[in-house]
Parts: C-alpha cells; structure tokens; sequence
C-alpha cells in the first residue's frame, strides 16, 4: 500500500523557547509505505488501537533544567543565556554534567502509575539523546548513567527498569534512540570543529571513521534489542541521518544545513538486526519517508487533513520535552481537546512528559495525566480501538467509528460553555431506530431527522451534571 498524501500542520498552541530551540517542528508531506512484513503490519495495527501513549525525555539536561542536548549545537539559532563563555568551555560543561546526574528518587512505579491512570497504553523512552548520554548500561560507551555517581544503585540500568514498570502495566514498549552521537569521536571527532548538527567531518575523506560509527550504532541497537526484554518499537530521532539521496525540498525547508554527501547509518542492515532480536518491532526512522518510517510522526502540531496512514503527533504537556524549571503545563482540558482531534484525524498522540533530575514526575504533571484518564475511564470507548472516517469532522463535532458498526460523536467543550437543549450534525446519520446514548450514561437519548440533520436532546438534567465537562461522546449505530 502506497499513496500520496499532504499535510500542512495547525500548530497547537504557542510555543515557549524551550521548544523553539529545538528547531525540529518538521512539516508532513510525501510518500507513505504500509509494511510489507505481515508481523510488523499486525504490530503496526496494534499500536493503532492504543491511541495514547507518553514520550519521555531523561537525561543530564535534567540537572540544570534546560533544553535536551541542543545547546551544544553552534547553529545560528542556537541561543545560550551566559554571553561570555566560550563554546569549547560550554561543551565541556555540558558534557560534564554526568558527573551530577545522580537521580536518587528515581522510581518508575511513579511514572508508570501516573501513565495509567491517564489511560496512556504505550512509552517511549530516551535511551540516548544527541549529547550521547546513555541512559542505559550499554558496553559500547562509558558515557552512560551507569558509570556515573548513579552506578552503585541498584536501578543503575535505567532503561531496564524503566521498561520492565510499563510491561508490568501491560503497556506496548518503545525505545526512543538518536542516530547522531554528538559525544562520539567517530561522530563529532575532536581533531575538526563542531560547526552544526552533522557529522564534523568529510566521510568521503574518511571512511574508516564513518564505518566504525556505523558499527557502533549497530552495535548499540543490538544491545538494546537483545538485552531489553520485549520492545514493541524502535523511535529513531535524528532525521538529518540520512542519505543523500533522500534530501528534497521538505527537508530543506526545515532550516538546518545538510551536507553535500551521504550520511548514513545502513538502515537495511539496523532493520535486520533488530527484527532478527525482536520480530515485528515497529521502525520509526522519523522524517525519511520510505519503509523504515512504519508512522509519521508530526512534532508539536496536528495535521490539518485526516490520514488513513498511520501518524503520531509528539506533542509537550508543558513547553520542553525534558524538565525545565517553572515549566507552564497545558490544562487537561487542552490535551484531551488535542487528543480527540488526533484519533478523528486518524493519529495517535503521544505526550511528552519529562522527569526532574531527582527521577520523578511533579505534582503538577500527574494530577494533569490523573484529570484525563478520568475523562478517558468514562469516553475511552470513543478514542481507543477507533479509525478515522473522510467525514471526520461536522462543525464543533468530531467522529470516529468503532470496529463493528458503532459510531462515535465526540464534542469538546470549553470551559465555562453549557450544553444547550439539543445537538445536532449532518454527516455521519444514526441508523434508523439506532439507540443513541452518552457515554457515561444509561439511558438512551431522544433524536429526529429533521432538515436533514440529526438533533439530539439533552435533558436539562444532564445539561447541569455535564456542565463542567471537558467534552462529551454520543455513541450510535451508524447507516
């Protein structure tokens, strides 16, 4: 299966620097390929029925609160508060900051209950973001949070730990990975300058160097994939990895310097590996469109079209992927509104949500994720194990179709907005004599046809009880 599709992306609120500076809102457009390997497309499938799952950055940015590896970066746009310290002196500063990384609270049980009482069915996690930073035991590297103050507690192998508490709560797993390794002297090599995001040197010039890269990042895949348990998908970040051959226009419009030559990591040969290690596992080679890219996966917005193809929208609860301090974080309200546009679009969103140093989610960030699986204990039928239709949406209405022949209307409410006496839709029509119910409730609701339209009567009672609702869902048979 192959078709083209565009899509243009309605960002979702207004971003604060943490998350400007990260320069990847990458637009959506091309060619998507369905797997063609049964396994991966029934894996594919599954995850598609999961529609809510927690991205979660963790590293040394933690320690000081700031934005994930990219202040080590010497692009242009690239801003740092002190003005007098060099770059080599602000490099080495960062890196150093492993020394500190010593999260003695970390406790995943905490993470993992906050994810499930939010509803969220799946993880991804950061085992290496572009700093380098291993935040599990690898043996290619001894820049790894195992071999810092950290190593001597028992939960030194982080990942480990972190995958083995979402199992345990029966959530699909993934593994967030960066193809570059900005730590790395076969990557960024001392001996050049680091000038932008890319490798710091000429492969065509040295070959030897860019193989032994390559080698260590399969090598660091294998690990992960052999030594982890079961991992459901492998979140390849790091889109600027590619080969030469793949650059075109919307990779151009992204901003970032692209090198005259190919820089690639062998994706055929990582696709062996890790389907060899774990069959079927997911492959999220994000933004080089082809069949290592298994979803899309739109960054801090959401498609303006429906797609039938299989996307994600990554998108921050608060303004930064990982911890900052005095982060502002979206209302409940904000994000199940965001969600249900997703699943009616045809997407799944996954929500970023970053730890402190110390290892914990904070008050503010669980009561969040506790207010929405609250909504989602009462509505989930509409979102989970749902597919998105053409006529997805009617005015204030979203829709979304069940597996059998259930349709679902789904209306976000903002705060301080009442339900008025009736509802009411053109497209979608309720099957004659269908039973149309609110999802929460037991009793069937009162509609006509009326002008072509259906118009649904809501009683005053739950006009009242429903007043402060972030939304409703209305669950029919469809013709």
């Amino acid at each position: 299966m192959s078709k083209k599709f565009n899509w243009l992306l309605v960002f979702v609120f207004a971003l604060p620097f943490a998350a400007k500076a990260q320069n990847t809102l990458h637009p959506t457009s091309s060619e998507y390929e369905y797997p063609t390997d049964p396994k991966v497309a029934e894996k594919l499938e599954e995850w598609r029925d999961q529609k809510f799952g927690i991205l979660i950055h963790w590293g040394i940015y933690a320690v000081p609160g700031i934005v994930e590896s990219w202040s080590i970066n010497n692009e242009d746009w690239i801003n740092r508060k002190d003005t007098t310290q060099s770059y080599e002196n602000y490099k080495k500063w960062y890196f150093g900051l492993s020394d500190k990384f010593n999260p003695q609270a970390f406790d995943p049980s905490q993470w993992t209950d906050a994810a499930a009482k939010a509803g969220m069915k799946y993880v991804v996690f950061t085992t290496k973001h572009h700093d380098g930073f291993n935040m599990y035991d690898t043996q290619f590297s001894d820049y790894k949070i195992s071999n810092g103050p950290f190593k001597k507690n028992p939960k030194a192998d982080v990942a480990n730990y972190v995958f083995e508490a979402f199992r345990e709560k029966d959530m699909m797993i993934g593994a967030y990975y960066s193809k570059p390794d900005w730590h790395s002297q076969y990557y960024w090599w001392d001996y050049r300058a680091t000038p932008d995001r890319n490798v710091n040197y000429d492969i065509r010039k040295h070959p030897w160097r860019w193989s032994q890269y390559v080698q260590f990042t399969h090598n660091q895949l294998n690990e992960i994939t052999t030594n982890y348990g079961d991992i459901d998908i492998l979140w390849l970040d790091g889109g600027w990895v590619r080969p030469k051959s793949t650059v075109n226009e919307e990779v151009l419009s992204w901003g970032a310097p692209i090198p005259d030559f190919d820089q690639q990591i062998d994706m055929p040969k990582v696709a062996e590996i890790v389907r060899k290690n774990q069959e079927g596992i997911l492959i999220v080679d994000r933004t080089v469109h082809g069949p290592f890219e298994n979803y899309r996966t739109p960054e801090q917005g959401i498609p303006s079209e429906m797609s039938s193809d299989p996307w994600e929208s990554c998108i921050t609860l608060g303004g930064a992927w990982g911890y900052v301090p005095n982060d502002k974080f979206k209302p409940s309200r904000k994000v199940i509104h965001l969600l249900i546009e997703i699943v009616a679009k045809g997407g799944n969103l996954l929500l970023g949500v970053g730890p402190t140093a110390d290892g914990l989610f904070l008050p503010e960030q669980v009561s969040r994720l506790e207010e929405i699986g609250k909504w989602l204990e009462v509505n989930g039928a509409g979102i989970y194990d749902t597919r998105a239709i053409e006529t997805f949406q009617d005015g204030k209405l979203y829709f979304t179709k069940g597996k059998a022949n259930e349709m679902y209307a789904l209306m976000p409410l903002e705060e301080g907005s009442t339900l008025g006496e009736t509802i009411s839709w053109a497209l979608n029509p309720p099957e004659k004599g269908s039973k149309i119910t609110l999802l929460g409730e037991t009793k069937s609701l009162k509609w006509k046809t009326e002008n072509g339209k259906t118009v649904v009567y809501i009683p005053k009672s739950l006009q009242e009880k429903l007043a402060n609702s972030p939304a409703i869902v209305l669950s029919y048979e469809s013709e």
